[in-house]
């Protein structure tokens, strides 16, 4: 079964480069702080941790700066939003390789019921998927031949009806949390429904 050979190296390897980055975004925030001699060698240092994490740390600082935060703590809102990611996805690859699995076995064992289960599963899983990313896309500027694109055109029917019924609060909108808790209480009907 796959998810019980390729998934764990895949978790590790996820995790691993999560923890790499945790690393290089903690020196760069204890170096935001120290602010050493740019001569010395750890002021060189300091630098190439700078240069090497600037990509990922730039929009949250540009984002922290928006709300008047100091944006030396940008590391850390990088390494919150890499945490929720990491874990996010190590949940896409696990659901991805439950259903594989589901419907290798109920193929196999000529268990309609069980494959009908599994595809709807699926389904509601690539659902999850695309509102996640239609969440995450709020924060891209993304033209309309993009995958952030598609993801909306899809959910819209969806999403559209219901964040028209629930207000935002703040400047959240939680109708994506709300339509995420209906799915899962979808998928898990129909796993009692056609697999048990």
């Amino acid at each position: 079964m796959l998810s019980e050979t390729v998934y764990p190296i895949l978790r590790l390897v996820l995790w691993g480069a999560f923890f790499v980055l945790l690393v290089f975004l903690l020196l760069r925030l204890a170096f935001n702080y120290a602010d050493p001699n740019p001569f010395g060698a750890v002021g060189r240092f300091g630098f190439k941790i700078r240069k090497s994490t600037e990509r990922w740390v730039y929009p949250a600082a540009r984002f922290l700066a928006g709300f008047r935060v100091d944006v030396r703590l940008a590391p850390l809102l990088v390494i919150f939003v890499s945490l929720v990611l990491t874990y996010f996805t190590s949940q896409i690859i696990s659901n991805a390789f439950f259903v594989i699995d589901g419907l290798s076995d109920s193929v196999s064992a000529g268990n309609v019921n069980a494959t009908v289960g599994f595809v709807l599963y699926g389904l509601l899983s690539l659902l999850i998927i695309l509102i996640v990313v239609r969440v995450v896309s709020q924060w891209f500027v993304s033209s309309s031949n993009s995958f952030f694109a598609f993801a909306r055109k899809v959910t819209d029917p969806i999403m559209i009806p219901v964040q028209k019924r629930i207000p935002t609060v703040g400047m959240f909108d939680v109708s994506a949390m709300i339509v995420l808790i209906v799915i899962l209480i979808l998928q898990a009907i129909v796993m009692n429904v056609f697999v048990r």
